[in-house]
């Protein structure tokens, strides 16, 4: 500042000079030429001369001076708008004046470009100009907007039609530029507006809303945006964000319902608003009439308010005097201290809200729905989903801001097609036609799995930033889409329905999506009136539609996602190379990434009464309170939306106990009650008086029953608080005992002390070095305990040895007393028990673990085993390995030592029961399985086994008898034997392979064989029929002489054969008397029948006998006889029906085979048949089984015949 006073310049006195002087040789307006713009001689250079300046100057410098001196010279309206308005329509093809009306477009770009300076961007020098040229940027608006001859917008489409014309793939850059251009001239027009708390010259109309649609429709700029949005992907790529943002600031603001209202609705609409309006102002003035000064009591009035604390408060005004209430309501008005406001966190430009509202006029709104309604059916598709793909893949045009652009255009554009049908309905039901419902197909881009990803990816983001412009206009798209798709499942149209319920399907689905918008209502805070606003919407609707979408699928699942800790990666191989540094620092970022919990999913059947549960949380019923108190300037859907959420926590939920709190309380009392309360006459105020009467009604029985609410309604409530006062007592919380892991042990190889450094470096590795700390302090002091009882016992020992006189020496065998390990604390015991590498540590060092396995309390102790000097070496051993920790070959840790000790290898407690000992050499690890398969002839074989046995009674008996020593070692080494054959067992039980479960071929040769003998058993069968019927008519005498004859053959026969046969003969005799029972067993091993079993018919019947052939053919054991069927039945035979009934004959090895249906029927029959071996009765391995077969009745051919009808 000089001496006279005068202030510095704005801008440097010298770069205005120039560009004045720039100005001046533009050209301008001629007395001669009536009035018209003359360009002068080099117009079109001093243009790009205007153009580096803005570029070299103002943007390298970060400076507005250039821009500051273009509007102090009128540029803008003297200059560049004459000039666009004397370029005539039909003189396209003059390539001079399109070349300076491209260059004066290039010009209006940059000086109408939104001024965009964060508070850590803006200097001095634009504070200095921004106000200036806000207020500069409206005049250029006023004057393209509303000039009288040419149209200036359209000049602009004039210079970009060439190079639309030009096909997308033969476009050259400077094409692709100039459409950019001509786009962004059309975004700053729709974007300039009077800047708030400034006064612009001019009528403010001129510059509205309002001004710009009527402007864009008269100009057809609508349809050039229509033919760029409908032709997005085809004809025109990289133009798609800057097409939004055209939109974005020619709708925000606009309110739908309003929009496509007929002229009648929006006369009635505007006489509501009237009425409401003049309401309040009588409410206002009767509660200003009860106090209102008259001429009687203007003289000044004053009392004293006594308060309930006996303190005496002094109050003015004599509209004191009719309450205590207004006495105490003037008090608190008087009072002036004021909570400090903070600084609010809402960061943005003003350009990029769209909170506030913005009234149109008739002509504007019928422009507008035209345009929209076309928009609708043509371009939202294409345009949006187009711009949905390049924010997937990040495009570089794709800037942050246009994310929030992008989801507020769909929840606007959603809206609007919502009340386009809404309309036309009512206007159909007025004219009384009916007319098919459309599809929603003309909305389907924005429904879609993908932008649902996107959606919920801006929104968490969004939220974590802490973005709430970005996160409101998510809200409002997430909104809109529910409500779309809700009526998209009213549609009549089978498809809509079907895609609706799919999409809820899908939305549902995801518990994180149910988790954030309990996060964004619980955790609402001074965001602005707009976000609440959006917040309680989502929530009130959410809740409604997942209500309704609950209670029609019972069988709701939800994919929910819970913490894990991920799983270590995989282990390097031995031939890695050495570590460096680098290598070092990756090591430690995949620790810390190891560290970290990675989700992992599961599904799990939804419960929606859980879930609503969770909006009874205090800060969500803030955050509702917090919209209530705004309920003098809500709407009747806003009041109702907080109604219906008090409705559902009093009542639906029962949590009414949240509601019991002095402020929320007050504040409806004083919307019911006053002053300034809800107009009686509104349609939500019955709704809201019934609502907080019956909150009052279960306040006072609330207080009736638990005193403590008086003390508890001062403050908020927490879920602890909320139970005690709904049941009396506190909630009793239940703790799982934590789980005991598996046991660990240390490789097989190792060295006990090896053992201890890989424990040492194991714990140390886990990060427990205090534990490792607390190891060292319990054996220090196990060690002086142990050493003080050795030397005691030692010194006893030492006076007994020395004493005179004869004292009975102690029991040596008596250990030393067990040293229990003593925890600090229960947590430090659960430590002990559930901590792997502390147990490992601890087994490795001699403790020993008490209690069962699953007891997190058990006790730890020191054996009386367990020397001093061991635990010195064990304390040792620790010491050293804590200082110098041990180096493992491969590159390999203490983890890869480590493994999980096997439950076959647990060893048995010292406490477990006696009689279940260790396993004992004499005990096999499998049983023996089955019957197998013979490999050769069990008779054979038998035979070569009593061969052996008569050869060694015959020696013994010749004098060449075993002593006793003798005798002892060869049982001592048949026993081994026969132990080790039994341990070579492989149990069919256990060990086989799982292809062999069902062996047909086995199977198949088991079958065929048993068949074959069947038949052969027929033969044989037949044969005795066939003999029987021979000798039918011999008498029964003879027949039992027969008898009795066959029955001496086959005993002289049975002494020939030295035995090298064994057979068994069955003879059936003719009744006798009880005398006869007297018949006892031969020497000689066979088989005698007495009277009592013999069967009433007394003809002679010959056994059946396998010949040496069958018997070497069958496979077969002994203990496994063949069965035989006996429901082989030939139909005419009486013979045969009898013997189905049952059928008793003997098998190839001599042991009887009985059916089933001679066991049922023989049950009371004595049994006095039996087998007697005819070997050394002194060897018990010689013993033969014994067979006492059931008493049989008649017999004939081989079979039992239980009736006498078929003689």
């Amino acid at each position: 500042m000089d001496d006279t006073g005068t202030t510095q310049a704005v801008v440097d006195p010298e770069v205005q000079a120039y560009v004045f002087s720039l100005v001046s040789a533009l050209g301008g307006t001629g007395a001669d030429d009536g009035g018209q713009y003359v360009l002068g001689d080099d117009a079109l250079a001093c243009l790009k001369d205007l153009k580096r300046w803005l570029k070299l100057y103002d943007e390298k410098t970060n400076r507005m001076d250039v821009a500051r001196c273009l509007a102090e010279a009128n540029l803008v309206n003297g200059d560049l708008v004459p000039i666009l308005a004397s370029w005539p329509e039909d003189a396209t093809e003059d390539r001079v004046k399109s070349k300076i009306a491209l260059a004066c477009l290039e010009l209006l770009v940059p000086l109408t470009w939104p001024i965009e300076k964060s508070d850590l961007q803006i200097t001095v020098n634009h504070h200095r100009h921004i106000p200036y040229l806000q207020l500069a940027q409206v005049s250029y608006k006023r004057g393209i907007l509303n000039h009288d001859t040419a149209k200036l917008l359209g000049s602009a489409v004039r210079i970009a039609l060439p190079s639309m014309a030009e096909p997308l793939n033969e476009r050259s850059n400077r094409d692709e530029g100039i459409i950019k251009l001509a786009l962004y001239y059309f975004r700053n027009i729709a974007l300039i507006s009077v800047p708030p708390k400034a006064q612009a010259e001019g009528d403010e109309n001129e510059v509205s809303r309002s001004a710009t649609i009527d402007a864009f429709h008269y100009q057809q700029i609508f349809h050039l945006l229509l033919t760029m949005s409908s032709s997005m992907g085809d004809d025109f790529s990289s133009q798609d964000v800057v097409v939004m943002e055209v939109l974005f600031h020619l709708l925000k603001g606009i309110e739908t319902e309003r929009l496509f209202m007929n002229e009648t609705q929006i006369d009635a609409s505007k006489t509501d608003e009237l009425r409401t309006l003049l309401n309040k102002e009588a409410g206002m003035l009767r509660g200003y009439a009860r106090s209102a000064p008259t001429r009687h009591n203007r003289f000044g009035t004053m009392i004293w308010v006594k308060r309930d604390d006996d303190r005496v408060s002094t109050v003015s005004g004599q509209d004191v005097l009719l309450d205590s209430q207004r006495s105490l309501a003037k008090i608190d008005k008087t009072k002036r201290w004021k909570k400090p406001k903070q600084r609010s966190k809402i960061t943005g430009l003003v350009q990029n809200e769209f909170d506030n509202p913005v009234k149109l006029t008739g002509s504007a709104r019928k422009h507008l729905r035209k345009f929209v309604e076309d928009f609708l059916d043509a371009g939202f598709n294409p345009l949006f989903n187009h711009i949905r793909r390049a924010m997937d893949r990040e495009a570089d045009r794709v800037l942050d801001i246009h994310s929030r652009q992008f989801f507020f255009l769909v929840a606007w554009f959603l809206e609007a097609e919502r009340q386009r049908r809404k309309a036309a309905k009512a206007d159909r039901e007025s004219r009384g036609k009916d007319q098919e419902a459309d599809s929603f197909a003309i909305v389907a881009s924005v429904l879609t799995q993908e932008t649902f990803i996107a959606l919920n990816r801006f929104m968490q983001e969004s939220y974590d930033m802490k973005e709430w412009q970005d996160l409101n206009a998510g809200m409002r798209c997430f909104t809109q889409i529910l409500l779309t798709v809700q009526e998209m499942s009213e549609s009549p149209l089978e498809e809509d329905h079907t895609i609706a319920e799919n999409i809820q399907n899908r939305i549902f689905y995801e518990e994180t999506t149910h988790d954030r918008i309990v996060t964004i209502v619980q955790y609402y805070s001074n965001q602005g009136f707009g976000y609440l606003n959006s917040c309680t919407e989502l929530a009130h609707v959410y809740l409604r539609m997942l209500e309704r979408y609950a209670k029609q699928n019972v069988e709701m699942q939800v994919r929910s996602r819970r913490r894990a800790k991920r799983k270590s990666k995989a282990k390097k191989g031995p031939d890695a190379g050495t570590s460096n540094k680098d290598q070092d620092d990756e090591e430690e970022d995949e620790g810390e990434e190891l560290a970290q919990a990675q989700r992992t999913s599961r599904e799990r059947k939804f419960d929606f009464h859980r879930f609503a549960a969770r909006f009874m949380r205090q800060g969500c019923i803030d955050t509702f309170v917090a919209l209530t108190r705004y309920y003098n300037d809500l709407s009747v859907e806003q009041l109702k939306r907080a109604h219906r959420f008090f409705h559902r926590a009093a009542f639906k939920m029962e949590m009414g106990v949240m509601l019991f709190r002095v402020d929320i309380i007050a504040l409806f009392n004083k919307m019911i009650k006053g002053p300034e309360g809800l107009d009686p006459a509104s349609t939500a105020f019955r709704e809201w008086q019934e609502l907080v009467q019956h909150i009052f009604r279960q306040l006072v029985k609330k207080m009736d029953q638990r005193p403590q609410m008086a003390i508890e309604m001062l403050f908020s409530k927490i879920q602890s608080t909320v139970y005690f006062l709904e049941h009396g007592f506190d909630q009793r919380v239940e703790t799982k005992a934590p789980r005991i892991p598996a046991e660990l042990e240390i490789k097989p190889g190792m060295e006990k002390m090896q053992q201890i450094g890989v424990g040492v470096s194991y714990l140390c590795e886990k990060g427990f070095e205090a534990m490792l700390k607390w190891v060292i302090s319990v054996l220090t002091s196990a060690i002086d305990e142990r050493k003080a009882w050795e030397d005691e016992a030692a010194a006893q020992k030492m006076v007994l040895e020395s004493s005179e006189h004869e004292v009975p020496a102690p029991d040596e065998s008596s250990p030393p007393p067990t040293i229990f390990v003593k925890p600090d604390d229960l947590v430090q015991t659960t430590t002990m028990n559930v901590n792997q590498s502390l147990r490992l540590l601890m087994s490795l060092v001699g403790f020993e673990r008490l209690g069962i396995d699953d007891d997190v309390g058990a006790a730890w102790v020191i054996p009386s085993s367990v020397t001093s000097s061991d635990l010195r070496e064990a304390l040792e051993a620790i010491e050293k390995f804590r200082v110098d920790p041990m180096v493992f070959d491969d590159d390999k840790t203490a983890k890869d030592l480590v493994r999980r000790k096997s439950a076959g290898y647990h060893k048995r407690a010292a406490y477990d029961d006696d009689s279940e000992g260790d396993l004992d050499d004499d005990e096999m690890l499998f049983p023996e399985g089955g019957p197998t398969i013979a490999k050769g002839n069990p008779l054979e074989e038998l035979k070569k086994r009593r061969r052996r046995r008569r050869h060694t009674a015959n020696s013994e008996s010749e004098g060449e008898g075993l002593n006793d020593e003798e005798r002892e070692r060869r049982a001592e080494a048949r026993r081994k034997a026969n132990l080790e054959k039994r341990r070579k067992i492989k149990s069919d039980l256990f060990v086989h392979d799982s292809d062999e479960d069902e062996n047909d071929e086995k199977d198949r040769d088991f079958f065929e064989k048993e068949e074959q003998r069947r038949k052969d058993y027929d033969k044989k069968v037949l044969q005795a029929l066939s003999l029987n019927r021979m000798s039918g008519k011999t008498d029964r005498a003879g027949g039992t002489s027969k008898a009795k004859k066959r029955k001496t053959q086959s005993l002289e026969s049975s002494d020939s054969d030295s035995k090298k046969r064994r057979r068994t003969t069955i003879g059936i005799g003719s009744q006798t008397s009880d005398s006869d029972r007297g018949d006892t067993e031969d020497d000689q091993g066979l088989l005698r029948v007495g009277p009592s079993s013999v069967a009433a018919y007394s003809d002679p019947i010959s056994l059946i006998e396998s010949d040496k052939d069958t018997e070497h053919e069958t496979d077969t054991p002994l203990s496994s006889p063949p069965a035989i069927s006996s429901t082989r039945r030939q139909k005419g035979s009486s013979l045969e029906n009898a013997t189905s009934k049952s059928v008793n004959f003997s098998s190839p090895t001599g042991s009887p085979v009985t059916t089933e249906a001679q066991a049922a029927s023989n049950t009371n029959i004595a049994r006095d048949v039996t087998m007697v071996d005819s070997g050394n009765d002194d060897d018990e391995d010689d013993q033969m089984p014994i067979s006492q077969p059931m008493r049989r009745g008649r017999a004939r051919g081989g079979f039992v015949i239980e009736s006498d009808s078929d003689e």
